[in-house]
């Protein structure tokens, strides 16, 4: 599997939330999970509450000040897999493999797996 190069890392980094969030309702909602669910799986993640979800989205808050006010939960290490053709295990920048996190488990939300999967209940 490829590495990521400072150009992917930067580019993420850059990207706004705002932006992608669209896209993570339209593929859930297309595979019949609902936005709380979406939102269950990003509160697990990142602590956020809705509204303060919201806030960042309107801030059009990019992935990297996403993550720097987010709490990540002890467990997401325990993400792991294959999403746009990187390990996200293997990813070495904190911040793009992050966003990995997320985008894997909008993924799992999509394809129906059962939410204590997806949030990692041991």
């Amino acid at each position: 599997m490829p590495t990521t190069t400072p150009e992917h890392d930067r580019r993420i980094a850059e990207m706004t939330f705002a932006s992608v969030y669209p896209h993570y309702v339209t593929k859930v909602e297309k595979k019949g999970r609902t936005v709380e669910e979406l939102h269950e799986v990003i509160r697990w993640l990142t602590g956020f509450t809705d509204e303060r979800l919201q806030e960042l989205i309107e801030e059009k808050s990019t992935f990297e000040e996403f993550f720097a006010k987010a709490t990540i939960h002890p467990n997401a290490h325990l993400i792991r897999g294959v999403i746009c053709g990187y390990r996200i295990e293997d990813i070495e920048t904190p911040l793009t493999r992050k966003t990995r996190y997320l985008d894997k488990l909008v993924d799992e939300l999509a394809r129906g797996r059962k939410m204590e999967k997806i949030l990692r209940s041991e």
